[in-house]
This record gives structure tokens, C-alpha cells and sequence, in this order.
């Protein structure tokens, strides 16, 4: 039987990484985003494939590191804070040219046919040092998701805005579901 990687992606700010740190102290194996990881490391060493100086760079990182930490995965079920379909949607939405052979390989990881999104919260939603971008932008990924991920086959469920132990049990529920067929 084939691990189940969860991915759990949708609008900046609405909340993914808290409702993440939950679910990892219930016992869920979890994998922080790549973006925030990559931003750290690139002002480490002085790189420039930060969002904001060379997204395409960026989010050419954002795919390998998701790769890599979908092949390094160890549990089941492994939830991911955003993933490469993230960044593959990004060069859709930006018109940017990426390599049919990329493209594949982030098809293959095998990420479960759910995806699950959090939905735009402008009450919870703040900017700081490694998001730089406003509610517009954070809106118009949102959208480009929505829009992109069934495309590529998979179904999109929007996480319910509640209080985050609110959410981890909705979300338990619907991982135990997915166990089940």
C-alpha cells in the first residue's frame, strides 16, 4: 500500500501553517512549506530566489524541494504545507515557461487526488518579513488554484474557517474518510 500525502494549500494567510503545527502535535507526520524554508536559506547565503527579487528561480527551488521532501516522506498519512503543484501552478498562472519534463515529474509524486485549501481570511491574514505580498496577490494564487488543480485531476475541499482545534478535528475526520476507501 502506497503512503497517502496529504497536501494542504490555498490562500496566503488563511491559515495552513497553524492548522499544520496542530495536526503534528496530534501525531501527524507534516512537511513545512518549501517557500518559507527557501526564503530562509536564500537570506542565509545572500541568494536571490526570493519571491520578490526572482519568483521564477523561486518557485524553480519550491519544485525540487517538494520533491525531494515528497520522496523523503516517511508516515502515513504525510501532510505537505503547500507542495510543487503550488510553484507548477504559478508558472501556469504567470504565463512563465517551465520544461514539459518538470512538469511531469511533479505530476509523479503521487500526492493524493484531495487537495485541500484554505479559503482567502482577511481577518487572520498578515503580512511580515518572508510575505511581502498583499491580500490581492494572495486572492489571485487562491483562484489560480481553484481553477488549476482540477485540471491537472484533482479535487479541490475548502477547509472550514474555524478556530484552529475546530479545524484539526474537521480535518482528522476527513483524513480518516480517505482512509477508509
Amino acid at each position: 500500500m502506497i503512503a497517502r500525502r496529504i497536501v494542504l494549500s490555498g490562500c496566503s494567510g488563511g491559515g495552513k501553517s497553524t492548522l499544520l503545527r496542530e495536526m503534528a502535535r496530534r501525531g501527524y507526520a507534516t512537511i513545512p512549506e518549501p517557500g518559507r524554508r527557501i526564503i530562509a536559506e536564500e537570506r542565509q547565503s545572500g541568494g536571490q530566489a526570493l519571491p520578490w527579487r526572482d519568483p521564477a528561480a523561486f518557485c524553480h527551488r519550491a519544485i525540487e524541494m517538494a520533491i525531494e521532501d515528497a520522496a523523503r516522506a516517511i508516515g502515513d498519512p504525510v501532510i505537505f504545507d503547500r507542495s510543487a503543484l503550488d510553484a507548477l501552478i504559478w508558472f501556469d498562472r504567470t504565463g512563465t515557461e517551465l520544461a514539459q519534463t518538470t512538469r511531469d515529474r511533479v505530476l509523479r509524486i503521487g500526492y493524493d487526488r484531495q487537495i485541500y485549501l484554505t479559503p482567502p481570511w482577511p481577518e487572520i491574514f498578515e503580512t511580515d518579513d518572508d510575505r511581502k505580498h498583499g491580500m490581492a496577490d494572495a486572492l489571485a494564487e487562491f483562484e489560480a488554484l481553484c481553477d488549476r488543480l482540477p485540471q491537472y485531476g484533482f479535487e479541490t475541499i475548502l477547509v472550514p474557517k474555524q478556530p484552529v482545534l475546530a479545524r484539526a478535528g474537521w480535518f482528522e475526520g476527513q483524513l480518516s474518510k480517505g482512509a477508509a476507501t
